[in-house]
């Protein structure tokens, strides 16, 4: 295999990156929705889950509203290397001056110029908390002992990890064939025109025999590029509802939810936050790992979801 060709090795996604124009806003919304703060100054702010990674979102202030790019974790350090010499605009290697520290290359992809970063050698943090696994009693089997109860407590819904984004590219084609050519990226689904065109990928990581996300990166053709959402796994369906309550009391913007996807399978809940951005608390979504075939579905409103309000209009816009 050439070098050009050479693919990068991508272990995980990590973090995604978005400047907000009223960064105090931003800020409160974001700790609502289940973020805790690592490290802040005046014109940024690190957020971590309460899993290993030193920070899942990093919210800049800025001009304007607008979306800077995700994360990947790579292997080794050659990847890093590789990256300089292959990929288009990429920066030289250089230090992560964040919470984890590490290397980092950013590059733009080469259809609509979008910011992507490659880290490598972050150190990882210790969970900062742990939820039970519940103990759920059917009508025919019952798993919970006399006199154990379910309790709760009304709040944010804490997340645990970046599970993927997505994005709205304007040369579906073009920018498939660049990922997949120069990553580990695979399909686990693809969804097709009535033309018999595809049009939207979601992509998993192929580690191997390693279960990984169903998909981790997602994207789809429309006529202007934009990010669609980034998505944040919590830790189960009592949690996300809890969540779904707490941010339907502050008053902010429900984009869609509490429903069921199908490619995926994962119980979604979306909501813009504060700067028209969307963000998804998921649970429940499928693994995968190098058996599993990469399915083709034509396009249809049953694709999305197979329970919770319907779509809305301008979901997919």
């Amino acid at each position: 295999m050439s070098t050009s060709l050479q693919k990068i090795s991508l272990k995980r996604i990590a973090h995604v990156h978005y400047t907000h124009a009223n960064l105090e806003v931003a800020n409160q919304f974001l700790l609502d929705f289940g973020f805790t703060i690592v490290k802040q100054t005046d014109d940024i702010i690190y957020y971590r889950g309460y899993g290993t990674e030193p920070f899942v979102y990093c919210a800049t202030r800025g001009e304007s509203n607008v979306f800077g790019g995700a994360a990947f974790v790579v292997d080794s350090f050659s990847d890093l290397e590789l990256a300089t010499q292959t990929l288009p605009s990429a920066t030289p290697i250089h230090d992560l001056d964040a919470p984890g520290g590490g290397k980092r290359v950013t590059f733009y992809d080469p259809v609509d110029n979008c910011p992507f970063h490659l880290v490598y050698g972050q150190t990882a943090v210790e969970p900062t908390a742990s939820f039970p696994e519940l103990e759920y009693n059917f009508p025919t089997s019952k798993h919970r002992p006399v006199n154990k109860t379910q309790r709760f407590k009304q709040g944010p819904a804490p997340v645990h990890k970046l599970g993927h984004f997505g994005v709205c590219v304007t040369n579906f084609a073009a920018a498939y064939d660049f990922f997949v050519s120069r990553f580990n990226f695979k399909p686990s689904d693809i969804i097709y025109d009535e033309d018999g065109r595809d049009i939207t990928a979601f992509m998993h990581l192929d580690r191997g025999k390693e279960m990984v996300d169903h998909h981790c990166f997602f994207l789809f053709e429309g006529p202007k590029f934009h990010v669609h959402h980034s998505s944040f796994e919590v830790h189960d369906f009592d949690i996300q509802s809890l969540g779904h309550q707490w941010l339907k009391g502050k008053k902010y913007d429900l984009v869609w939810g509490v429903g069921r996807h199908v490619l995926g399978s994962q119980i979604f809940d979306y909501w813009y936050d504060k700067s028209g951005f969307i963000v998804e608390h998921y649970v429940d979504g499928d693994l995968v790992d190098d058996r599993t075939p990469t399915t083709r579905t034509k396009a249809g409103p049953g694709n999305l979801h197979v329970w919770g309000p319907d779509v809305p209009p301008t979901f997919l816009q």
